[in-house]
C-alpha cells in the first residue's frame, strides 16, 4: 500500500476553509484531488489540535505544520521502545532450532 503524501500547507488551509463553509468531506477530496482518509485525518489532527476556520493571522506554514504534525508526549528523535540487541538476535537466528 503506497504510504500517505504530505499535504501542503496551502491544502491544509483550503481544506479548513471548506470544511468550515459546510463542503462535504467527498466534495473536498474531490477539489483538492486528495484521499478521503487523508482528508479526514487531517481534519481530526486540526480538531484535536483546537484550530478551525478563519485561522490567525500570525499562524505561519511552519507554525501550522508543527501544531497538526507535532505528536503530544514523544520527544522528537526519542523510540517508544528500545532497539533490541541486534548482534545477539543475529546469533540466535543462526543457531539451530
Amino acid at each position: 500500500m503506497p504510504s500517505k503524501r504530505r499535504l501542503t500547507m496551502r491544502h491544509i488551509r483550503q481544506m479548513l476553509r471548506l470544511s468550515a463553509g459546510g463542503t462535504s468531506v467527498r466534495e473536498i477530496a474531490v477539489l483538492l484531488g486528495i484521499a478521503r482518509s487523508t482528508l479526514q485525518d487531517n481534519l481530526d489532527r486540526a480538531k484535536a489540535s483546537g484550530l478551525s476556520w478563519p485561522l490567525p493571522g500570525e499562524l505561519t506554514d511552519d507554525a501550522l505544520e508543527h501544531r497538526l504534525f507535532t505528536r503530544a508526549g514523544v520527544k522528537q528523535g526519542q523510540r517508544r521502545r528500545h532497539e533490541p540487541n541486534w548482534a545477539q538476535l543475529s546469533i540466535e537466528l543462526r543457531s539451530p532450532a
